[in-house]
């Protein structure tokens, strides 16, 4: 893994580096997921666990779906002839992912905020960012800087800004076992390093994660 920049990415051995069959791959690790199950004390035999490890296969398949992708989403970006010059914000993104440091679900909302200079971006896009980013095991810190790093790599604003507020089920349902407590993170560029700025976006976000009215 390279963490060298704030766009770094988790990569993989894909399917080109790998000559085997799709399904002899799965098969080696449903057979590694029942090795481990077993050796947990598990009882294989169980009928409600037939069947589980290749289950398993197919759910992190889906859930790190954003490794299969060697590049991040194309920003399609459009002329700004009105060189509209103030903020642009979307925000509670849902997502979900997954934690690299334990394999449990971490998720919650994205808000994102740029400030435009040429380009315009379409809207949807970062919701396609922030899908890319979390679909891979993942860190809460290195997501909210990878989303705010393409968006300053790809559109040049004059100012970005991304806040992620998340659960982790690492921290509620082991450890120090605090349901419902909120993490939050963010990564601020150019304009919004002024505090009237960055004061402005939060004042759009909503109520904490789970503590709404």
């Amino acid at each position: 893994m390279s963490d060298t920049g704030p766009a770094a990415v988790l990569t993989f051995r894909g399917a080109e580096d790998d000559a085997r069959p799709d399904e002899a791959r799965a098969a080696q690790a449903a057979a590694h997921f029942r090795a481990a199950f077993e050796s947990l004390g598990l009882d294989m035999d169980d009928p409600n666990l037939e069947g589980t490890e290749r289950r398993l296969v197919r759910s992190y398949r889906e859930l790190f779906a954003g490794l299969h992708a060697r590049r991040p989403p194309e920003l399609r970006t459009f002329p700004n002839p009105e060189r509209y010059g103030q903020m642009v914000a979307v925000t509670d993104i849902p997502f979900h992912s997954v934690c690299a440091h334990h394999l449990l679900p971490f998720f919650g909302r994205v808000h994102v905020a740029y400030i435009p200079k040429d380009r315009l971006v379409g809207l949807s896009k970062f919701a396609r960012v922030v899908d890319f980013y979390a679909r891979r095991p993942q860190i809460q810190e290195r997501l909210t800087m990878q989303v705010v790093g393409l968006l300053e790599e790809r559109l040049r604003p004059a100012g970005a800004m991304v806040v992620v507020q998340a659960r982790h089920f690492c921290m509620e349902m082991r450890g120090v076992a605090k349901a419902g407590a909120i993490t939050t993170t963010s990564a601020v560029r150019g304009a919004f390093e002024e505090e009237r700025t960055r004061q402005e976006f939060l004042g759009l976000l909503r109520a904490p994660l789970g503590r709404e009215a």
